[in-house]
């Protein structure tokens, strides 16, 4: 089944007070380009981050977007302002010389200060950052799958649906193109017969003129060509890896045996009918844009 390029997931995961919150968008793009916003503490997973995403989703330009929001719950770890203790011991230091104070400056002094020491949250250990961050990663994974799986579908039975147009459009332009050259002779039959007192027709020509425009406006080779890369753009409808980039490689064909057909047709309604199918195969290319 094939998947769109475009889609939305999000996971959240919590562990040890801490609360993860995993986003990611992504959209069309000829290529897989992941990029990755997280805060500075996880600076160290954005590699497996980004080979993780990039293991799930081949094709697409790719945003993840992982904040952090620790609980009331985490472990509180102590911490040194070590500006304002220096401050402090520069101020005492001064004091002890302006003013007849022995000894040193006390340690408990010095921490009882304001501020001096205080309690902040303290960091996850690794294994636990990289487990809430898996989770939520996982989840949010999994969301976007299914939402780009939901867009391929509806993407995959647009395409079917004008592919039978198209269908329909090529039998006709089969049944008529063995006619082209049969009418032209008969027309020009016609005037040669309406000018037949009045000059002297040499039918060698006429058959060696006949053979020639038959030639120049045969196109069976052309919709051998159309109808097997048709058939090779609905083989890819049922993969389960990616196929984007073929079914732009072969629409690229099609449209080139399509003009090919028109260039060649030398027929109004030959003319009509390839028109009519390049409008359809130009909606599918628009289509496969959109697939990864």
């Amino acid at each position: 089944m094939i998947k769109s390029m475009t889609g939305y997931g999000k996971g959240q995961a919590e562990q040890e007070g801490l609360s993860l919150s995993v986003e990611i968008k992504s959209v069309n793009h000829r290529y897989g380009d992941v990029t990755i916003k997280a805060p500075r503490s996880m600076m160290s997973l954005e590699m497996e981050i980004k080979k993780s995403v990039s293991e799930k989703l081949k094709r697409g330009k790719i945003d993840v977007f992982i904040t952090q929001e620790i609980n009331g719950g985490g472990v509180m770890a102590p911490a040194l302002n070590r500006p304002l203790a220096a401050a402090y011991v520069a101020l005492f230091e001064d004091l002890r010389t302006e003013f007849p104070v022995d000894g040193g400056i006390p340690l408990s002094l010095l921490v009882s200060q304001k501020e001096v020491v205080t309690l902040r949250e303290g960091d996850l250990p690794p294994e636990s950052l990289k487990a809430c961050l898996d989770s939520a990663l996982a989840t949010a994974l999994q969301a976007l799958e299914a939402m780009r799986t939901r867009e391929g579908e509806a993407t995959l039975r647009d395409m079917e649906a004008r592919l039978e147009v198209v269908e329909k459009l090529l039998a006709a332009v089969e049944e008529r193109a063995p006619l082209v050259a049969t009418e032209w002779q008969n027309k020009l039959k016609e005037r040669i017969a309406r000018l037949a007192g009045e000059v002297t027709v040499d039918e060698q020509r006429l058959a060696q003129e006949v053979a020639v425009f038959a030639d120049r406006c045969d196109i069976s080779e052309e919709l051998v060509r159309f109808r097997s890369h048709l058939n090779q753009f609905r083989s890819l409808f049922n993969s389960d890896e990616p196929v984007g980039r073929q079914m732009d490689f072969l629409v690229q064909e099609l449209n080139r045996e399509v003009n090919t057909m028109g260039s060649k047709s030398n027929d109004a309604e030959l003319t009509r009918q390839v028109v009519a199918i390049k409008a359809e195969l130009e909606k599918v290319r628009e289509q496969v844009q959109n697939v990864e």
